[in-house]
């Protein structure tokens, strides 16, 4: 059966149009004009994944996505935004949403990011949706018993809980799956495409910011005053975790 998507826009043209693509791409589309609505629909038919612009009045995309995640409703969130700047975009992911487009966007691109997240999430993907092109990925090193631990970080996969010596780090279901990848691969550099493929199941290019804005977030997180940095940039390539 098709994924169903719920999109809220209060643009009629932008709504109208990213319905009708949708629906020929093979989605079941419930499109609304508002917040209000998005959240009246979603408790009343929760859909595989929600698409939200970021302003619309009233109830807008974020404060959607902020009520939804404190319901527990782990429905993957994608944001349509206008607002480019850094700042923005980790506003979107700190209220729970999993990926962000920025407008003006190519459909295509919708359409892709879109597919990473319910292969993500395990959804039934849509019958003409393409497999993700094969991408060589570095050895992965099993965990000891239940938890992994490299460079002074310890995680329990299985609880999805990480700590820093003895401080335990809040991350979310996308932070944690980056770092887990990292420390699992602690010393090893993984290169953008490689990183991609795993965490999102999609290499969004080389003009995408979204993997930059998840470190930066980690690191944001993770470092301590006096402390060594953890997650280094190798330019050009991709991010190594070690502890200097």
């Amino acid at each position: 059966m098709a994924p169903t998507v719920l999109l809220a826009e209060d643009d009629r043209a932008i709504r109208h149009a990213l319905e009708r693509a949708l629906t020929l791409e093979g989605y079941r589309v419930t499109a609304v004009a508002d917040g209000v609505e998005a959240l009246a629909q979603a408790h009343r038919t929760p859909p595989d994944v929600l698409v939200l612009d970021v302003m619309m009045p009233g109830i807008d995309g974020l404060q959607v996505c902020r009520v939804l995640r404190a319901e527990g409703d782990r429905t993957p969130i994608l944001m349509l935004t206008a607002l480019v700047e850094t700042a923005d975009r980790i506003a979107g992911l700190d209220a729970g949403a999993d990926d962000y487009v920025v407008k003006p966007f190519d459909v295509e691109e919708v359409f892709a990011r879109l597919r990473a997240l319910l292969r993500r999430t395990a959804a039934p993907a849509g019958a003409d949706a393409p497999a993700p092109p094969a991408q060589p990925l570095p050895p992965v090193r099993p965990p000891e018993g239940r938890t992994v631990e490299a460079a002074g970080l310890r995680l329990d996969p299985q609880a999805r809980r990480v700590w820093r010596g003895e401080r335990e780090l809040e991350l979310t279901r996308t932070e944690f799956e980056l770092l887990e990848l990292l420390v699992r691969n602690a010393g090893i550099v993984l290169d953008h495409s490689t990183i991609y493929d795993r965490i999102w199941g999609y290499d969004f290019g080389p003009g995408s910011k979204n993997l930059a804005v998840y470190v930066g977030y980690l690191r944001r997180k993770l470092d301590q005053p006096g402390a060594p940095q953890l997650i280094h940039t190798v330019r050009g390539v991709g991010y190594v975790l070690r502890e200097d």
